[in-house]
């Protein structure tokens, strides 16, 4: 079958390198899905970036302990997910708790002073946000909102939903490791094979720092990894990365990393997240999930279930 190719994009978005791999035959139609699926990354940076003055999350902080804030339908639907998580985590997921990260400075290395922490868990806590319909209100001054543990994943599958409303039916969307992939290859020499996605090792081995810690197939669905390895510094010893448990204000220490695979990425960032956090509990927890996971122990052994 003549006409079959793949295109690559690459693109820099949330702080983060981003591509899309599209298997398909029409590259003007591939292109112009391309560019929609970028631009709507971008929209949801801008929308949600608490980076962002201008941001519906910015708007919503500065308000802390004040007036409330009218939110729109897809804001609105994001907070319904958000409760969704600290629910299902048993408070471990909480978009309030990003407030920790001013008591943890990782570019010099230094541990918070406990009247520091003290002070931000005050702040911390889902049931502290008032909503009424459209309007969400966070009660306390000095609170915040971070959609930062699920907005890259839910950006890829917004992306995918663009590619797929023109019609694709073979593509990869990576914004920064967090992965969507719209069925499997589609080139005729590999036509239903999946995509064949190389985890990043939490501690590389400096002879060989680009080789992967496992591949993972994916034909479809979301693919999303947190870890110890991203930020983070060491002291006396002993790492302090930036996963912060929101009930002790302190980093997460059990896993080096926590891959999921799940029906889309937004729930695998979730879920690996949450894992994070759950420590010893995570395996049995991810079971009750029904999702595939790759975890990295502390001593680098590997756990997956059985499914992965």
């Amino acid at each position: 079958m003549s006409g079959w190719r793949t295109l690559h994009f690459e693109f820099q978005a949330m702080a983060s390198p981003c591509s899309l791999q599209i298997d398909g035959r029409d590259e003007p139609l591939m292109r112009q899905a391309a560019a929609e699926a970028m631009a709507e990354v971008r929209r949801i940076e801008h929308k949600f970036s608490r980076y962002r003055a201008d941001s519906v999350i910015s708007r919503i902080n500065r308000s802390a302990g004040l007036d409330a804030v009218e939110i729109d339908a897809e804001t609105g639907d994001l907070l319904t997910f958000s409760a969704q998580l600290w629910s299902l985590s048993d408070g471990l997921f909480d978009i309030t708790s990003g407030v920790l990260r001013h008591a943890w400075d990782f570019k010099n290395a230094c541990l918070p002073d406990s009247a520091t922490l003290h002070g931000l868990l005050e702040r911390v806590g889902w049931q502290q946000l008032e909503r009424h319909d459209n309007q969400v209100r966070l009660k306390l001054p000095g609170m915040e909102l971070d959609f930062g543990g699920f907005g890259k994943e839910y950006a890829a599958d917004r992306a995918a939903v663009v590619l797929q409303s023109h019609g694709i039916t073979h593509a990869l969307v990576n914004l920064g490791g967090d992965l969507h992939a719209i069925g499997e290859r589609g080139l005729p020499e590999m036509d239903g094979l999946p995509w064949q996605i190389e985890i990043q090792h939490p501690r590389p081995d400096p002879a060989h720092p680009n080789t992967p810690l496992a591949l993972l197939p994916i034909g479809r669905g979301g693919l999303a990894t947190s870890g110890d390895y991203e930020r983070y510094f060491i002291h006396d010893g002993q790492r302090y990365c930036h996963v912060l448990n929101p009930h002790t204000g302190w980093p997460v220490s059990y896993w080096q990393s926590v891959s999921v695979l799940a029906a889309n990425t937004t729930t695998a960032g979730a879920l690996s997240t949450i894992a994070m956090l759950k420590g010893s509990d995570a395996p049995g927890w991810l079971e009750t999930q029904g999702v595939r996971y790759l975890l990295v122990q502390q001593n680098g052994d590997l756990l997956r279930n059985s499914v992965t």
